[in-house]
C-alpha cells in the first residue's frame, strides 16, 4: 500500500489560501473515492475536499481553524491505489507558484516572496500607539495575515517586527491575533521616522490621542457578540468599497401593472412545463442586460487610470442566507440565456447558495449586481458596489399606488403596481446622466413590457 498525499486544491483566480473549519473523518476512517474529508473557508465560499482514492485516513495535518496554503498536504490516506508519494516542502516562493499554477508569475511578485527573511526579535509593546503607513517590505506575508493586519491597523513596520511561528519564520494567523490581543492592552509607541522633525514627541503623541477614538465602555447587561469569519469578511468588503468608490444615486419609479399581470397569466403553465418558478428576478436581469448593452461603461471596472470594459456580461445577484450573512453568486454570459434560461439559473445559484453548496468560481468575476431588496419590504435603499464593479442596482417592493393615468378623453386617478429601482454607480468614471439614463432604459424596459411573450 502507498501514501496519496490529499492537498489543499486550487480555489479559483487569486485565492491562495482556506481555512479548515470542519474534519469530515478521524484518523482511522474509511475512505472511498470521492468522499468529502475536510471542509474548508475562503473568502469566496465555503466547499469540501474530496478524496481521489479510497483508503484509510492515517494522518491529519492541521487543526480546525487553521489557514491552509494552496498546494499544502491536508492529510495522507494509506491506499492501494497509489505509489509512495514524495512529499515536496512548499516554500513561500513556490507557495506562491501552487496557488496559481498554470499563470505566469510577476516578477515583482517574485521578487517579494523569494527574498531571504532575516529572523527577527521578539517585541516589547510600549505605552504609546500610532500607525505608520509603510507598505515597504521583503518579507512574505499571507494575503489573510495582511486583511487582519489592515483591520486592525497594524503597520508593516510593525509587521515586519513581529516573530513568526511559521515555516522560516513566517508569522502565521495565530501569530497577528495574538499580538492584536496584546495591542489591546498594550499601544505602540510610533518610531523616530514618523515623528514630524518640528515637533517633539509629546506633541506627535498628543495629535495621535486627539484622533484616536477612545474605547466604548461595555456595560454588565452589554451582550458582546464576536463576528462570524464571512461577516469580517462582509465588513471588510463593504468598507473597502466606500473607501474606493465614490458612490452617488440615481432613483426611479417604474410602473410595472402590464408585467405583474403577465406573470400573474403565465407563471402556474411555466412551472408545469419548466418544474421551475417564474419569480421577478429573472425578468429584472433581463432588464439590465437590455441597460447595459446600450450603455456598456457600466459594466467595467476601474484599475488605477485605466477602465477595463468587460466583453461578458455577468450578473451578480445578492442573497441572503439564513445566518443573516450575504453572497452573491454570479450567471456567467447571462446576455446568452433567454428567459427561462435566466429563471432556471436564478434559481439554482440562489438554492445552493442556501445550502452552502457553492463553487468558488460561481463567486468570482460578475460585472454588474443586482440586489432584491424588495424581498424584505423595503421601498427603496441605497446599495453599496460590489467592487471592483462600478454599479449595482436596487429592487423596491412592488406596491399598489394610486396614480394619475392619461387618457386621449381626460386624466383619471387609477390603481397601479409601482416599483422603486435605485441605481448606485462610482462617480469616478459615471457621471449623473449616465447613471440616470441607465435607470431609466432599465424602467422603460419594465414599462414596456411584451404582454404577448410566451415563454
Amino acid at each position: 500500500m502507498g501514501k496519496f498525499l490529499l492537498k489543499l486544491p486550487s480555489m479559483g483566480e487569486s485565492v491562495t489560501e482556506a481555512t479548515l473549519t470542519a474534519w469530515l473523518k478521524e484518523v482511522g476512517d474509511s475512505i472511498a473515492a470521492d468522499d468529502s474529508v475536510v471542509e474548508v473557508a475562503t473568502d469566496k465560499v465555503d466547499s469540501d475536499v474530496p478524496s481521489e482514492v479510497a483508503g484509510t485516513l492515517i494522518e491529519k495535518r492541521f487543526s480546525v481553524n487553521d489557514v491552509i496554503q494552496v498546494g499544502e498536504v491536508i492529510a495522507v490516506i494509506d491506499s492501494e491505489e497509489v505509489v509512495e508519494e514524495e512529499e515536496v516542502p512548499l516554500t513561500p516562493a513556490n507557495e506562491a507558484t501552487q496557488a496559481i499554477e498554470d499563470e505566469a508569475i510577476p516578477q515583482e511578485i517574485m521578487d517579494i516572496v523569494s527574498a531571504p527573511i532575516t529572523p527577527q526579535k521578539p517585541i516589547d509593546i510600549p505605552a504609546k500607539k500610532t500607525v505608520v503607513a509603510q507598505e515597504n517590505s521583503t518579507r512574505y506575508y499571507s494575503p489573510l495575515v495582511k486583511n487582519i493586519a489592515k483591520a486592525e491597523g497594524i503597520s508593516m513596520q510593525e509587521l515586519d517586527q513581529l516573530q513568526g511561528t511559521g515555516d522560516q519564520q513566517r508569522v502565521t494567523k495565530k501569530d497577528i491575533l495574538a499580538y492584536v490581543e496584546q495591542r489591546k492592552t498594550k499601544v505602540v509607541s510610533p518610531p523616530p521616522s514618523a515623528l514630524d522633525q518640528t515637533q517633539t514627541p509629546d506633541q506627535n503623541s498628543s495629535k495621535v490621542s486627539m484622533s484616536t477614538p477612545p474605547p466604548t465602555a461595555v456595560q454588565g447587561e452589554d451582550q458582546i457578540i464576536e463576528m462570524t469569519r464571512m461577516g469580517k469578511l462582509i465588513s471588510e468588503h463593504m468598507t473597502h468599497s466606500k473607501n474606493t468608490s465614490v458612490h452617488v444615486q440615481s432613483f426611479i419609479e417604474a410602473d410595472v401593472t402590464n408585467l405583474w399581470e403577465w406573470r400573474e397569466k403565465i407563471k402556474d403553465s411555466f412551472y408545469q412545463r419548466e418544474g421551475e418558478k417564474l419569480t421577478f428576478t429573472p425578468i429584472f436581469i433581463s432588464a439590465i442586460i437590455h441597460a447595459l448593452k446600450a450603455f456598456p461603461l457600466l459594466n467595467s471596472e476601474v484599475r488605477g487610470d485605466q477602465i477595463i470594459q468587460k466583453r461578458n456580461i455577468n450578473i451578480g445577484m445578492a442573497t441572503a442566507l439564513g445566518d443573516g450573512n450575504l453572497i452573491v453568486p454570479v450567471i456567467k454570459n447571462a446576455d446568452h440565456l433567454n428567459m427561462v434560461g435566466l429563471a432556471k439559473a436564478v434559481n439554482d445559484l440562489s438554492q445552493r447558495a442556501r445550502l452552502n453548496q457553492l463553487q468558488p468560481a460561481e463567486v468570482q468575476e460578475g460585472t454588474y449586481t443586482v440586489t432584491n431588496i424588495g424581498n424584505f419590504g423595503s421601498i427603496t435603499g441605497t446599495p453599496i458596489i460590489n467592487q471592483p464593479q462600478v454599479g449595482i442596482l436596487a429592487l423596491g417592493v412592488i406596491r399598489k399606488m394610486p396614480a394619475v393615468i392619461e387618457t386621449p378623453n381626460g386624466d383619471f386617478v387609477g390603481i397601479r403596481r409601482k416599483i422603486i429601482l435605485s441605481h448606485s454607480y462610482d462617480h469616478r468614471i459615471i457621471n449623473g446622466a449616465m447613471g440616470g439614463q441607465f435607470a431609466k432604459a432599465v424602467a422603460d424596459y419594465l414599462e414596456q413590457w411584451d404582454t404577448s411573450i410566451t415563454l
